[in-house]
């Protein structure tokens, strides 16, 4: 399992991993060193003509994606072919996965003629989805899917609503309406895949009616939300969300 995965990283001088005793890949530990940066999403590490899951991705991965994981040296892995990985992104988003994609940042041929052919392929997160920020290649791509016998095209531009990404923010410069419940409320809500932008800024008062009204009908598939929330404003989206 990948849950001991903090306990045990903890040192930089050594490639030791203390609980199993078993000297890290360099894969492993370059894909250790880009964990630590996202800890919250599943990452998707291009290995040649593959993608492979790491550890607690792969289990994920495999409960949801219905793929073989297996133990591999120190960590649990599964794969999934590079051509399929868009579809395999939006089965995770949709499950509510943060998903992240780390592609190798030279080609194998380059490689070969450099320098450094004997070292490890550089890799980089080059792109984090989400629910309401599942744009980019996935949907550029869709033309050449189209060609493509084995993706179903179906299967991969179905359920592409109106993903709204809505921030909240509230002013509690009066403390005595603070209090009472009363607040001015701003919202901002976009909608990456067309650019489109919605915003607002209103006094609501301590039912937060106003505020309700906006969520229910712009119907975010993600919300922002500051540090600091006033306890109204908490008590509704917590209702919202668990509906």
């Amino acid at each position: 399992s990948f849950k001991s995965y903090d306990s045990t990283q903890n040192t930089s001088d050594t490639n030791l991993n203390k609980r199993t005793k078993s000297i890290y890949t360099p894969l492993e530990l370059q894909f250790i060193e880009m964990k630590k940066q996202y800890k919250d999403a599943v990452l998707c590490v291009e290995c040649g003509y593959k993608y492979r899951f790491f550890g607690e991705d792969a289990e994920i991965a495999a409960k949801e994606l219905n793929i073989y994981c297996h133990q591999d040296h120190n960590f649990m892995t599964a794969s999934i072919p590079s051509h399929r990985l868009f579809v395999h992104v939006r089965r995770l988003v949709a499950k509510g996965y943060k998903v992240g994609v780390i592609k190798q940042m030279e080609t194998a041929a380059l490689k070969a003629a450099g320098e450094n052919k004997s070292s490890l392929f550089s890799r980089k997160l080059t792109a984090l989805y989400t629910k309401s920020t599942l744009i980019g290649e996935d949907i550029l791509f869709k033309e050449i899917w189209a060609l493509d016998d084995s993706v179903d095209v179906e299967e991969v531009t179905a359920d592409v609503p109106d993903n709204y990404l809505l921030c909240i923010c509230e002013n509690g410069e009066n403390l005595k309406n603070w209090k009472k419940g009363d607040i001015i409320i701003g919202i901002m809500a976009v909608q990456p895949t067309t650019g489109e932008v919605i915003f607002d800024s209103f006094q609501d008062c301590a039912s937060r009616l106003e505020l309700e009204s906006r969520v229910l009908r712009l119907q975010p598939v993600e919300i922002i939300l500051p540090s600091s929330l006033s306890d109204q404003s908490e008590k509704l989206i917590n209702s919202i969300t668990s509906m």
